[in-house]
């Protein structure tokens, strides 16, 4: 599961459920496809092929509902024990969905979402990340109209 997957199973109440019907129509796929059964171990398909079946499957996704995402945060913000800028840090955003939000992890996002730039400009980086997530939610449902008033 990617990290934007990730994401989305905290955010949206259904996304889990989605995550996992896909991973379970993925692997049935690659047994049909290479003949495997459930008594021998199914074939891996490669890393190029998994994450244009994940593009695949993301893109091909309707929207979940319109989730007020801003409720859902600012609750979990007000339980989390120290005070986080989420709406502008990624590193917040990760950290109040209890998600990896170390420097590894956010090249990873980035890479996920096809950030052009340098990764080695973190500042720059990471300020793309939090649009780009957010703008990712808004079109996943999530309202986040409020975050760019």
């Amino acid at each position: 599961m990617g990290i934007l997957n990730s994401i989305f199973s905290k955010i949206f109440p259904s996304a889990q459920a989605a995550v996992g019907n896909v991973t379970d129509a993925v692997k049935n796929q690659v047994n049909n496809i290479t003949g495997n059964n459930k008594d021998t171990a199914p074939a891996k398909p490669d890393q190029n092929q998994q994450n244009q079946q994940n593009q695949q499957n993301s893109e091909n996704q309707t929207p979940t509902s319109n989730v007020d995402v801003m409720a859902i945060l600012e609750d979990l913000a007000k339980k989390f024990p120290e005070k986080l800028n989420w709406k502008t840090s990624i590193v917040d955003l990760l950290k109040l969905l209890g998600l990896d939000n170390s420097l590894d992890a956010r090249k990873k996002l980035a890479k996920e979402l096809d950030y052009t730039g340098s990764t080695d400009d973190t500042a720059a980086m990471n300020t793309w990340l939090i649009k780009a997530v957010m703008k990712k939610i808004a079109e996943k449902g999530g309202n986040v109209a409020h975050l760019f008033s």
